[in-house]
């Protein structure tokens, strides 16, 4: 594990936000969706790609709070331009369980 200094975690962005599209990602290598994700008034709509059709089901993920990075540089996969990363951890079969809220926190709040 490499350590890092406070600074260096400080710089992260990490933002929660609501799931509020999710459509089919034919062309991505794995199994994915598009989402697009509301990080409110301040940052926007951002759009993501995410690995996460084991666990989850389109309409499962409607209205769903998630964590996301939203300080990176876009990253296009396939066809697609991705704005942000979704945060989540794999599972015993590498499949991806997305992080959450406990109880629902206004789109934007940062993680302190």
């Amino acid at each position: 594990m490499q350590e890092i200094s406070w600074q260096d975690f400080e710089k992260v962005e990490l933002r929660v936000g609501t799931i509020i599209s999710v459509s089919d990602f034919p062309k991505a290598k794995k199994p994915a969706y598009k989402l697009q994700v509301d990080f409110g008034e301040d940052i926007g709509v951002l759009q993501s790609s995410a690995q996460i059709t084991r666990h989850y089901q389109k309409d499962d993920l409607m209205g769903k709070q998630v964590i996301g990075v939203v300080n990176f540089p876009k990253k296009q996969i396939a066809n697609f331009m991705s704005e942000c990363l979704i945060t989540g951890f794999a599972d015993e079969n590498g499949d991806i369980v997305l992080s959450s809220v406990e109880r629902p926190v206004p789109n934007g709040a940062k993680l302190i």
